[in-house]
């Protein structure tokens, strides 16, 4: 059985190119609503994920009421899908605010790590599932063709689940 360092290390190389992802809350009405958030992590050295966000918006104060969120990944030229499950909170850690600090989080955040208006969000993962078709588009398109004439379901690439702190499952994707 994986160890959380084997999930982490299988987790990290899908998502770590993926520019944006949908950070999903739970809102004021108990709503699920997503919007576009950086990882900020430059690594994955254990089952944590990092965020900026305003501690003044909606994002963060919802995290207060329910810390239960969702991470959507998807690079859709690569065919890599992953849907990241947790549980999130604000952190008061200027030290790896330091160290995750970037050029692109200054036009949100102008006054840098200092500013009275940046949170840091720390999301432990508990979950990963992902879907990851490495076949190129024209391989997928035949595949899928034949499936059609065959009556078969088409077999692309691979999917798995990432259970951090218990393991992790790999399937063919349906």
């Amino acid at each position: 059985m994986p160890t959380n360092t084997d999930t982490t290390q299988h987790l990290w190389p899908l998502i770590k190119d993926i520019k944006f992802a949908m950070f999903t809350t739970h809102n004021d009405n108990d709503q699920l609503e997503s919007r576009p958030m950086t990882t900020q992590n430059k690594t994955m050295l254990d089952d944590k994920l990092w965020f900026f966000m305003s501690i003044k918006g909606d994002a963060a104060q919802e995290l207060a009421r329910q810390p239960q969120v969702n991470i959507s990944y998807a690079d859709v030229d690569k065919g890599t899908y992953v849907s990241v499950s947790g549980s999130a909170q604000v952190v008061d850690d200027k030290t790896q605010r330091q160290a995750l600090w970037t050029k692109f989080a200054q036009a949100w955040f102008p006054g840098g790590v200092d500013d009275p208006d940046l949170a840091l969000v720390r999301v432990t993962v508990r979950n990963a599932h992902y879907w990851n078709a490495s076949e190129n588009k024209l391989s997928q398109l035949l595949v899928m063709a034949k499936a059609v004439f065959s009556g078969e379901k088409p077999e692309l690439g691979e999917s798995g689940e990432a259970l951090l702190g218990g393991g992790s499952k790999t399937d063919d994707m349906p």
